[in-house]
C-alpha cells in the first residue's frame, strides 16, 4: 500500500511540474510565432506569395475557362456561383455562355 501512494504522490508531482514546465515552453513558443509573424521581411514575403497565387489562380481560370467553355453542367455553376456569393468574392462570368 505504501508503494502505490508513494507512486501515486510521486505521479501528481511530475504532472503538476511538467504540465507548468510545459506551459511555460508553450507560452515561450508563442511568443516567439507572434514575434516572426509581425517581422516586416515575413509580413510582405507573405503578402507577396498571396498576391503571386492570385495571379496565378487567374491565369489558372482563364486556361480552364478556354478549354471547358460550355461544358459544364448547371448544377456545377450553381454550386460554384453559391461559394461564390457565400464567400463575398468578386464579380465574375463563370457560368454565363459568351455567345
Amino acid at each position: 500500500m505504501r508503494y502505490k501512494v508513494t507512486f501515486v504522490v510521486g505521479l501528481a508531482l511530475g504532472y503538476v511540474l511538467g504540465t507548468r514546465a510545459g506551459r511555460e515552453r508553450y507560452e515561450s513558443m508563442k511568443k516567439s510565432a507572434r514575434e516572426f509573424a509581425q517581422n516586416p521581411a515575413v509580413r510582405n514575403a507573405a503578402e507577396t506569395a498571396g498576391h503571386t497565387g492570385r495571379v496565378y489562380a487567374g491565369k489558372a481560370y482563364a486556361v480552364v475557362s478556354e478549354k471547358v467553355g460550355d461544358a459544364v453542367p448547371a448544377s456545377l455553376v450553381g454550386r460554384v456561383r453559391g461559394l461564390r456569393d457565400r464567400s463575398g468574392g468578386v464579380e465574375d462570368d463563370w457560368g454565363t455562355s459568351n455567345t
